[in-house]
């Protein structure tokens, strides 16, 4: 059975694994990134040469990824920007590289073996402190003209361009909105504390969480008819809530029985991997266009 190396290039560490092609890891782990992009590759070598059973390298990257494996637009990374990584890596390394954007890489990986799996139309929704995704159709990742297919956080809400569907349904809203009614600094809340003191009767908290679920439920009805799509799938962090699902079909339900015409509910749930979907999703990559 062929196995792989799949890296997930993040802001503080890299997370690798080595993932056997029926989407199984064997063994993976984590390293802090590298300050500089010369060190990035050489880390991907050693990695390499630890796993050496692996038959190629597949890479999750933040930006805009192109086909080529330039990685365009901004990242918490700047040297990613501009040079060819895919190049870079195949150079060092010896091996066939894939690489591709992490929310699309997230997608990837529920369409292979996750709640996606067996359907060909599919919007997966990443939250974080912005909001990201992909977007799938018939069964193929579409990235777009400008490479931007799936940020959906650019979204806007209101009808002067001053709102984006991240500002007001990324997690990080939720911070802002609580901040804003306790007049505090919102580096002194996280996520986790308002979650908390919510189910602690803070009102505060629970409006805040209210209005959060109300946004992300309208930007959700949107993408339905934007696409039409079979399932959307929520992700980042967030999905671990027990209830997060629940709660975003109880606000389509209210905005639903507002409207008089347009009345298809969308089919709503978890994305099942989460801190493993870069990885999964990237080797599924590899396979779809390396292999293919």
């Amino acid at each position: 059975m062929k196995q792989y190396m799949a890296i997930d290039i993040g802001g503080t560490f890299i997370k690798y694994g080595l993932v056997r092609e029926d989407a199984n890891i064997i063994e993976q782990g984590k390293t802090k990134t590298p300050e500089t992009l010369e060190a990035l590759i050489e880390t991907i070598k050693q990695l390499t040469q630890k796993f050496s059973t692996a038959t190629g390298v597949a890479i999750s990257a933040p930006g805009a990824v192109s086909d080529k494996g330039i990685i365009y637009g901004t990242s918490a990374l700047p040297y990613l920007h501009g040079p060819n990584i895919k190049e870079l890596v195949e150079g060092k390394t010896n091996l066939p590289v894939y690489i591709e954007n992490d929310a699309n890489c997230a997608g990837y990986a529920e369409l292979w073996n996750g709640s996606a799996k067996g359907k060909k139309d599919v919007l997966v929704v990443v939250l974080g402190t912005g909001i990201g995704g992909a977007v799938i159709k018939d069964g193929v990742l579409h990235k777009g003209a400008n490479l931007h297919g799936g940020e959906f956080g650019y979204m806007l809400v209101d009808p002067y361009g001053e709102q984006s569907w991240s500002s007001v349904a990324a997690t990080a809203s939720i911070i802002t909105r609580v901040a804003k009614a306790k007049q505090v600094e919102e580096s002194s809340l996280t996520g986790e504390q308002i979650f908390d003191l919510a189910d602690q009767g803070d009102q505060d908290c629970i409006q805040a969480i209210d209005e959060f679920y109300h946004m992300l439920a309208a930007g959700i009805y949107n993408l339905q008819y934007m696409f039409d799509p079979e399932i959307i799938l929520i992700g980042g962090g967030i999905s671990a809530r027990s209830e997060l699902i629940d709660k975003i079909k109880e606000k389509l339900t209210v905005i639903l029985d507002k409207m008089k015409i347009a009345k298809v509910i969308p089919n709503l749930d978890a994305c099942l991997y989460r801190q493993n979907a870069n990885l999964i999703g990237a080797v599924y990559g590899f396979k779809q266009t390396i292999e293919k």
